[in-house]
């Protein structure tokens, strides 16, 4: 054995800088703070969240959790340099999925991993976290934060998310023993490819010879920003309509398009039938249509298409429906209706 004395080795020295935590424990404080509402019980720093259900107003609840992540959609943003927007989509993600069950979200946690915390790009990514959670009216009321060394490539970070939700047992949707055949689906716009199919997305860009700096073929922005454009959040549309007993079923459309997502709330018994020509898909649809040669049926199963959420009603509803929609700034659009499957 040697005897010269090794040097001393501390968590900085292997990559770890729990002073630059501490900073961004203290530069989040605020935002999370802004996001407060009824039911949350103290403030971050705990062991973990407590949240006073009671406090909320609900007589009879059925807790709702979702969690989700970003998906591809990251690589834009370290491409790009802009941060601020994937923490809406991380919410959105999430507390959209809970309010297709009928649940308000209620409260939501991110998990933040990274090689190295870079100054300006973690406080970034939750400054747009509590601005989702603001949109959708649920607090942030904590999560984590990991620097793992070697685990990521430089400026690179992975997000995750989770939402807990509540929705009084006798609103919980879907509905699917009272739905029938007749009833109408309605869709309100989504404000892009929110969250998924950025894989395919990305394949385009990159088979076009494009630049995400270069001005987008379908706005008048850089095709990166254009891109970035954050996932609608819908709870001030939707939870009038849930609480007013409007709706009898919801469907977030994500992953899978209209075509997989809207049969998720149908009965075995029946199919929703969409006329696809109900509707302009928005411009970047068209764009990625015709420069990747997608066909319109893999594009329906990949995107929304411009349909960020369809409802279900009676026909009876229909016009209270879309009243109200329109009341809170939406553009309604009858997609079809419900058929016997």
């Amino acid at each position: 054995m040697s005897d010269t004395p090794k040097t001393p080795l501390s968590y900085r020295d292997a990559g770890v800088d729990i002073e630059a935590g501490e900073r961004l424990v203290e530069a989040i404080g605020p935002l999370a703070k802004a996001t407060a509402r009824a039911g949350v019980m103290g403030g971050l720093g705990g062991f973990g969240a407590l949240f006073d259900l009671k406090a909320s107003g609900y007589e009879d609840p059925i807790l709702v959790s979702g969690t989700d992540g970003v998906g591809t959609k990251l690589m834009l943003a370290f491409e790009t340099g802009i941060h601020n927007t994937v923490g809406i989509d991380l919410v959105a993600m999430c507390a959209n999925d809970v309010l297709a069950q009928g649940a308000e979200p209620l409260f939501f946690l991110d998990y933040f991993a990274t090689g190295k915390l870079e100054s300006g790009i973690a406080e970034a990514v939750i400054s747009g976290i509590a601005e989702g959670c603001r949109q959708s009216g649920c607090a942030l009321v904590g999560g984590e934060t990991a620097e793992m060394p070697g685990m990521y490539p430089p400026g690179h970070y992975d997000l995750a998310g989770f939402v807990v939700g509540a929705v009084d047992r006798a609103k919980v949707l879907p509905r699917m023993g009272d739905m029938a055949e007749g009833d109408v689906l309605i869709g309100i716009a989504s404000s892009g490819p929110h969250s998924n199919g950025y894989s395919l997305i990305r394949r385009i860009v990159e088979r076009e010879g494009l630049s995400y700096d270069s001005t987008s073929p379908f706005s008048n922005e850089s095709l990166g920003e254009a891109l970035l454009t954050p996932t609608r959040l819908y709870s001030d549309a939707a939870l009038p309509l849930i609480k007013g007993d409007l709706i009898k079923g919801l469907a977030h459309i994500t992953g899978g398009g209209i075509t997989e997502n809207t049969p998720r709330m149908c009965p075995n018994h029946l199919a929703p039938r969409i006329d696809r020509s109900a509707w302009t898909p928005k411009p970047v649809f068209q764009w990625l249509q015709e420069a990747g040669g997608v066909e319109l049926d893999e594009m329906h199963r990949t995107f929304n298409m411009g349909i960020g959420m369809i409802f279900a009603a009676a026909p009876d509803k229909v016009d209270t429906v879309i009243s109200q929609l329109k009341e809170a700034g939406e553009q309604p659009v009858i997609l079809g209706d419900l058929v016997g499957g």
